[in-house]
């Protein structure tokens, strides 16, 4: 629900009219537009009569926000979020943010390396995998916190920002100290506890889409991390489960502009994740950036031969660092062309 308010609203007139909202359990957002105040209201709001709402004299007209998601919304957030972290990364207000490493943390030397070789191309942020969920309980399951503690090296020698995968609720007070940016991954995008407890940690978010999960369902998972009082939340489209078997997954271009249109929140693409196949991530990233992803998220091994997990979809640093050139120059291409 949004509450539009009258020019002549006064300070004390909204803060009683938000005491009101707050007694009923509701979460309040403000928003400010160009030339209008709102008040939008996140929660049950079944049991609320508009029209009685709308009998306050500095109320001009009360909207009901008809999406199954609230805080996640453009309605109610036209403004696009840019999540910014301490060190100066962003994600989102026009730029290309790069998040580049490899699938799993295996060894110092290892990470280390590429962290070293992404920087050097350009890459905003390392990703790793410390806990990996695996299919197969036999195959590599990461290293755990010895990958974290490995993670956190390489940030003090590169200094980039880290962005890896929590998996559990009890390691939320080690993720809290040690990590930058806290994914969610594919197979917890709809574990609900899991997100509440990450959006109550004051980190940024990067909310990975489900394998079978829509648009709408992407964004109700983002609204329980939002709920908790996180505002720095990153989408992740990674590729969708289809009928499709040349590739690992379907890589769903399109959700890029279907989600800036819905949202105000920043979209990247993992080009790794969704096709499977080295050859095809550099076309694909390409593909998203066209589109108008706020960012990439790149698997890069120095050995993808050797990786303990998915090596098939890891690009070289080489590889790498032609990939960033490319989508470089097209970013600044399609900037200018659009008058940014």
């Amino acid at each position: 629900m949004i509450i539009i308010l009258k020019p002549s609203a006064t300070e004390p007139q909204i803060d009683a009219l938000k005491g009101e909202m707050s007694a009923e359990g509701l979460i309040i957002q403000e928003i400010q537009g160009e030339t209008t105040r709102m008040i939008g209201l996140a929660g049950d709001t079944s049991m609320l009569a508009p029209e009685m709402i709308a009998r306050h004299d500095f109320v001009e007209r009360v909207m009901k926000v008809s999406e199954p998601y609230k805080l996640a919304s453009r309605r109610l957030h036209p403004r696009d979020t840019v999540v910014e972290l301490p060190c100066g990364a962003r994600v989102g207000g026009g730029g290309l943010a790069v998040i580049a490493g490899p699938c799993s943390v295996e060894s110092e030397d290892q990470i280390l390396s590429i962290a070293r070789d992404v920087k050097r191309s350009g890459a905003a942020f390392l990703r790793g995998g410390a806990f990996k969920p695996r299919s197969s309980p036999y195959s590599f399951q990461g290293l755990g916190l010895d990958g974290l503690s490995l993670l956190k090296m390489a940030r003090e020698k590169t200094g980039l920002p880290i962005v890896t995968e929590i998996m559990s609720p009890k390691h939320c007070d080690v993720f809290t100290k040690d990590v930058d940016v806290i994914q969610i991954g594919a197979r917890n995008m709809q574990n609900f506890p899991l997100l509440r407890e990450v959006g109550g940690l004051g980190k940024p978010v990067l909310l990975k889409r489900g394998a079978s999960c829509t648009i709408d369902e992407m964004l109700q998972a983002a609204d329980y991390v939002l709920m908790e009082g996180c505002s720095q939340v990153i989408l992740c489209e990674r590729g969708i489960r289809t009928f499709e078997t040349a590739t690992r997954n379907t890589l769903d271009i399109s959700a890029v502009p279907v989600l800036k249109k819905r949202s105000h929140l920043p979209v990247v693409v993992d080009p790794s994740h969704g096709t499977g196949h080295w050859d095809l991530v550099i076309p694909m990233a390409m593909a998203a950036v066209a589109a108008g992803s706020d960012g990439l998220m790149i698997e890069v091994h120095n050995h993808p031969e050797r990786a303990l997990c998915d090596g098939q979809q890891s690009i070289t640093p080489f590889l790498f660092d032609g990939l960033m050139r490319k989508v470089t120059e097209l970013h600044k291409i399609i900037a200018e062309r659009n008058g940014e």
